[in-house]
C-alpha cells in the first residue's frame, strides 16, 4: 500500500499548505535532507484549539493539535516533493507544547503527531524525537511541530 492509499485509509486529506506568516521558508533542502519549518494546528486557516495544554485544553485536545500539525507538515512535504513516495526516512521530529505550569506530559501530546508517521510510512516513519515544553507559542497555538526528513534522490 502506498502513502496515498494509507492516508485515505486513515481518513486524512492533505490540505493546501499555508503561506508563511513571517520571514522564513516552509521547507529547505540540503543534499537528501529536507527541513520542514514549524507547523501549527490550523485547519482551514483557523487554529483548532488555542491556549495551554493542561489549563485551557486537555491532553487529548493537545494530541489532536499535534495530529493536525503533522498533517500540515505532511502537506508541506507533499507539495515540495510532489509525492510522499520520495520519503526515505523520517529522521527527527521536534515538538513544542504550550504547557500550563506543572504540565509534564509533552511526550504524550506529541504522540498525536508521531503516530501518524508510522501509520503512513511504516518503518520509514520511525524517528528520533524531542517533545519540549514551552511557556508560550506563536498565535497562542497549543502545539508546533517541525521535522527533518531524508528523501530519495529525485
Amino acid at each position: 500500500m502506498n502513502t496515498k492509499e494509507r492516508l485515505k485509509k486513515l481518513g486524512i486529506t492533505l490540505p493546501k499548505p499555508a503561506k508563511p506568516v513571517a520571514a522564513y521558508l516552509p521547507v529547505v533542502q540540503t543534499g537528501n535532507l529536507i527541513f520542514i519549518s514549524g507547523q501549527d494546528c490550523r485547519k482551514n486557516g483557523v487554529l483548532i484549539y488555542e491556549g495551554k495544554v493542561g489549563k485551557d485544553i486537555t491532553l487529548e485536545q493537545g494530541q489532536a493539535c499535534a495530529r493536525q500539525c503533522m498533517i500540515n507538515a505532511l502537506a508541506v512535504m507533499n507539495d515540495y516533493l510532489g509525492s510522499l513516495e520520495h520519503v526515505k526516512q523520517i529522521v527527527k521530529v521536534l515538538g513544542f507544547v504550550n504547557s500550563a505550569d506543572g504540565f509534564i506530559l509533552q511526550p504524550f501530546v506529541i504522540n498525536g503527531g508521531s503516530e501518524i508517521l508510522e501509520e503512513v510510512f511504516g518503518e520509514k516513519g520511525k524517528h528520533a524525537r524531542s517533545a519540549i515544553s514551552s511557556n508560550e507559542l506563536p498565535f497562542n497555538t497549543p502545539v508546533e511541530i517541525e521535522m527533518i526528513v531524508e528523501i530519495e534522490k529525485c
